[in-house]
């Protein structure tokens, strides 16, 4: 194990030592978790994922247009309902027979 000396700098900036970075592959702009242990604080790659926020009309989209048959289409149209949006408003592939 590789143990080396850095030093918090005045905005609490931390210089992981090159070494560490290579070997743990570690950029300008690597995001790390920072955890607390027992031992002291854990610091490891972390994985960074964008996440989508969809809005009630989407939603309601995807309830739609995944309905399988009539009867699942109607139970995804009472949804929507319950949602306060108007099924028919909303562009979606309909299952057959719906």
């Amino acid at each position: 194990m590789i143990a080396e000396l850095s030093k918090v700098g005045k905005r609490g900036t931390l210089v992981i030592p090159a070494g560490l970075r290579r070997r743990f592959n570690m950029m300008a702009g690597s995001v790390l978790m920072a955890e607390e242990t027992p031992e002291g604080i854990l610091l490891r790659p972390a994985a960074v994922l964008p996440i989508e926020a969809y809005t009630r009309e989407r939603k309601a989209e995807f309830l739609l247009s995944n309905a399988v048959d009539a009867a699942d289409h109607a139970g995804a149209a009472r949804a929507v309902k319950a949602m306060g949006l108007d099924s028919t408003k909303i562009k979606h592939r309909k299952p057959a027979g719906a």
